[in-house]
């Protein structure tokens, strides 16, 4: 173990989350144990507990700042281009998901029916989903209404579509990328009176 370096809280806390982001990303979530993350971070396993009881609320907190860190990244402005800022914002997850194949597997499959883990995620897509709602051309508050329920169920369809394409991957990135943005186009357009995305498709 390598000498224990005297760090605040929150820059242990900053430690222990990015080694942990490191043995997740290399490992099935099943593999990682405490005794691990520990090790690699020089730390005893009583510091390590001091700060994550336990290995769900380690990885839930890792998450929690991986969800943080793409909301950052998926820009949505009424005055820009809706399709460059969906490329952008799609893009980032998807390079994350590629990189991060066993954390993404692990909050989206091994911890499917964990409460604490799945809030996360849908905290997440709901502030996707308001964001959205946010650079649309919405009229009225029943076209607000339907548009809502379609991003909401689109959101699902993205999750669900890049997680089949983690497990065998059957396109590019680009491809995938792509194939999001115009089941979104095609769901919203007969809602609105203003098509959001008159240069689409390219």
């Amino acid at each position: 173990m390598p000498p224990r370096q005297r760090l605040s809280p929150a820059e242990r806390r900053a430690q222990l989350l990015a080694v942990a982001a490191q043995l997740f990303a290399a490992h099935p979530y099943d593999e990682v144990t405490m005794e691990d993350v520990a090790e690699h971070a020089g730390v005893s396993r009583a510091l390590l507990y001091r700060h994550f009881p336990s290995k769900r609320e380690l990885f839930a907190a890792l998450y929690q700042q991986v969800s943080e860190r793409l909301l950052a990244k998926t820009r949505l402005d009424p005055a820009d281009s809706l399709i460059e800022q969906l490329i952008e914002g799609l893009d980032a997850h998807i390079e994350y998901f590629a990189e991060n194949r066993n954390t993404v597997l692990a909050a989206n499959r091994v911890l499917a029916g964990d409460r604490l883990v799945q809030t996360i995620i849908s905290g997440e897509l709901d502030a996707l989903r308001q964001r959205l709602l946010g650079v649309l051309p919405l009229t009225d508050d029943a076209t607000r209404e339907a548009v809502s329920g379609v991003l909401k169920s689109w959101l699902v369809f993205v999750q669900v579509l890049c997680l089949d394409w983690l497990a065998k991957e059957t396109c590019t990135r680009a491809e995938l990328r792509d194939v999001c943005i115009g089941a979104v186009l095609g769901a919203i357009r007969p809602l609105l009176g203003k098509d959001p995305a008159p240069d689409w498709p390219r």
